[in-house]
């Protein structure tokens, strides 16, 4: 099973993206920014399906 440099590249973005959402999430919570807190851990639930997608897609290929 041979991994292409493309695919190892878009999981690696995906994780970063996870990462700063993360951290973003985090620092919203500490100054009390509820709502932003919500969008950034949303968005933080959003990119699990989008990895788990691409990795079955690079599975496959």
């Amino acid at each position: 099973m041979k991994r292409s440099y493309q695919g190892v590249l878009l999981l690696s973005a995906i994780l970063l993206l996870n990462i700063i959402f993360t951290q973003k999430m985090v620092h919203q919570y500490f100054y009390e920014h509820y709502v932003n807190t919500l969008i950034y851990c949303g968005l933080n639930i959003l990119l699990f399906p989008v990895a788990w997608v691409v990795y079955k897609k690079l599975k496959k290929a």
